[in-house]
């Protein structure tokens, strides 16, 4: 596609989405960032571009927002992370929370978006879910519920909105330099229950050994860019090169193999 129209991001404060609001916009789209506080926000660099303008948009109740009639890319970037907490012990409220924003939002977000896009003769969702999806990591399994959920969603969108000229893509990053990474590198919340130190701290040194791999927010940035633009993208795309080895590595293994040889490293 031409770089060209309105990019509308959600969770443009900070992070990934942030970076990609700016790198839409240096590539010349006319770029909406939203966030649910920007009077709280750090918008330096973002409010100072004249194809950028900043919006509020909480996507728990996207009400309030008018989806812009000329809308061309949607970057489905809003999330949120709890408590790394076993099954057993994580409370139903987290699970309500986290759907509320990582799923419903996305999903109210995306139906207000199809009919704006369809009028302008067809665009991108993408979808930014995660590469833990490909791991089955322990004491992630309410995020990567979340995420998952999303994944399968965006297959059947693409089913849907391909002959109405909307391409879909689901981009899985890996270890991106943000502050949900340096936060997701403590030692997950579950070490405080005494049947599942060991594993906890087992999970802590695996994702700690991946802190020198990670990508900066602008490389990260421009591959999902890049991805937005290309019509012959596939449907999952990498952003970083952790990332991308563990995509290739789900695409040409068989499934039950590449499962059973994660959770056996998972023993203890």
């Amino acid at each position: 596609m031409n770089p060209e129209g309105v990019a509308l991001v959600t969770g443009a404060s900070r992070g990934i989405g942030r970076g990609v609001a700016l790198e839409l916009a240096r590539r010349g789209f006319d770029v909406v960032a939203t966030m649910r506080a920007p009077d709280r926000a750090d918008l330096s660099g973002l409010d100072g571009l004249g194809n950028m303008r900043i919006e509020r948009l909480d996507v728990t109740d996207p009400r309030t927002f008018e989806m812009p009639s000329d809308l061309r890319v949607l970057v489905n970037n809003a999330a949120i992370e709890l408590a790394n907490l076993p099954a057993e012990h994580t409370p139903l409220a987290d699970w309500r929370a986290m759907f509320e924003t990582n799923v419903f939002g996305l999903v109210e977000v995306t139906r207000r978006a199809v009919p704006a896009m369809r009028t302008t003769g067809g665009g991108v969702i993408c979808n930014v879910t995660s590469s833990s999806l490909l791991v089955p990591m322990p004491f992630f399994g309410l995020y990567r519920a979340s995420k998952a959920a999303v994944a399968a969603f965006g297959e059947s969108l693409q089913a849907e909105l391909g002959s109405h000229g909307v391409r879909v893509i689901e981009v899985m990053p890996g270890p991106i330099d943000t502050d949900m990474l340096s936060a997701s590198h403590a030692t997950p919340e579950a070490v405080q229950f005494d049947n599942y130190r060991d594993l906890a701290e087992l999970v802590a040194a695996a994702r700690a050994a991946t802190v020198g791999d990670a990508t900066s927010v602008e490389r990260a940035s421009r591959a999902i860019v890049d991805a937005i633009l290309d019509d012959d993208s596939p449907l999952r795309v990498a952003c970083d090169p952790l990332g991308a080895s563990l995509l290739t590595a789900w695409q040409r293994a068989q499934g039950e193999d590449l499962l059973r040889s994660y959770l056996d490293g998972f023993s203890i």
